[in-house]
C-alpha cells in the first residue's frame, strides 16, 4: 500500500490571530483554497494520495469542507423529493482523506501517536499544516529509505526576516526583498517516520520537536534532507500576504502539476 501522510492540522495558531479566532489556520485560504488544499496538493503531485489529517481545534471546520468537497467540485443534478443527487461533471480528486479529532490541547508528538490505529506497519509521512514549499516528496523518500534510520526531517533555509543590501560604500547596487538566507538549516516540517517512531512518543503532552527528535539524534536515528529550494511558513498575516501575491501571480512557487 501507498504511504499514508499525515497533516498536523490541530493547533491553535495563536501568532495569527487575526484569521484564527474563526476557522483553524489550516483553513485559512491562499487564492480561494485552505492552505490544507494546497499541501495535499504537493504531496498527491508526486503520487502520494492517502491522507490522515489530525484535527483539534475548530476541527469540525475541515471535516465540514472535506464532506463537501465533490459537491463543491463537481456539477450535478439533484431530486428536491429525496435528497438524491447525481453527479454529472466532476473536478474533484482521486484523494482518500481520514479526518480524526486528536484532542483540543494534544502536541504534535501527542497528536501523531493518537493516529496509530490508522497507520500501517511501515512508513509514514507527516507535514505541518502551515508550510508551502516545492519539495521534492519523492527525492525525500528515496533519501529516507536509503539511509535505513528511523526518521528524517527536511532541512530548509529560512527566508530572511528583512530585505537584504548589497552596497558600494553608502551607494545601494542591489537590493533583495526577503531573499533565502545563508544562516544555517532549521526544521522545514516534512518528515518520514519509520513505526519505531511510535517508542518515542510517550503521551498526548509529547512535542515532537522536543524529546522525540532530540532521543532520535542522541540514538544516531534522525537524518537530514536538505531542501535547498523554496519554503514559506504563514505564521503572521505578512506572510499570508506574501503567500496570497505568489498565487495572484499565477508563478507560486510550490504549485504543482495535478495528476
Amino acid at each position: 500500500m501507498t504511504m499514508k501522510v499525515i497533516i498536523l492540522a490541530g493547533g491553535f495558531g495563536t501568532r495569527l490571530a487575526e484569521e484564527t479566532t474563526l476557522r483553524p489556520k489550516p483553513m485559512i485560504e491562499i487564492g480561494g483554497k485552505p492552505v490544507l488544499w494546497h499541501i495535499m496538493q504537493i504531496y498527491a503531485a508526486h503520487g502520494y494520495k492517502d491522507f490522515l489529517v489530525a484535527c483539534g481545534y475548530k476541527g469540525e471546520m475541515i471535516k465540514e469542507y472535506f464532506d463537501r468537497f465533490l459537491v463543491h467540485h463537481s456539477d450535478y443534478f439533484i431530486d428536491l423529493q429525496c435528497g438524491s443527487r447525481k453527479v454529472v461533471n466532476s473536478n474533484s480528486v482521486d484523494w482518500h482523506v481520514g479526518l480524526i479529532d486528536t484532542g483540543i490541547e494534544t502536541m504534535t508528538g501527542g497528536r501523531i501517536r493518537r493516529l496509530r490505529p490508522w497507520v500501517e506497519d511501515g512508513p509514514v509521512m507527516v507535514a505541518y499544516g502551515d508550510c508551502l514549499g516545492n519539495i521534492d516528496i519523492t527525492a525525500l523518500v528515496e533519501f529516507h529509505r536509503s539511509h535505513g534510520r528511523l526518521a528524517t526531517i527536511t532541512g530548509v533555509r529560512p527566508p530572511a526576516r528583512f530585505g537584504g543590501l548589497v552596497t558600494d560604500g553608502n551607494r545601494v547596487v542591489e537590493f533583495t526583498e526577503k531573499p533565502q538566507t545563508g544562516e544555517g538549516w532549521i526544521n522545514g516540517g516534512f518528515f518520514v517516520f519509520e513505526p519505531g517512531i511510535f517508542d518515542y512518543l510517550d503521551s498526548d503532552e509529547t512535542i515532537l520537536e522536543r524529546e522525540p527528535l532530540e532521543r532520535l539524534a542522541a540514538d544516531d536515528q534522525l537524518m537530514v534532507y536538505r531542501h535547498d529550494g523554496f519554503w514559506q511558513p504563514m505564521d503572521t498575516l505578512r506572510e499570508k500576504k506574501l503567500l496570497e501575491t505568489m498565487w495572484a501571480s499565477g508563478k507560486a512557487p510550490w504549485k504543482m502539476p495535478r495528476k
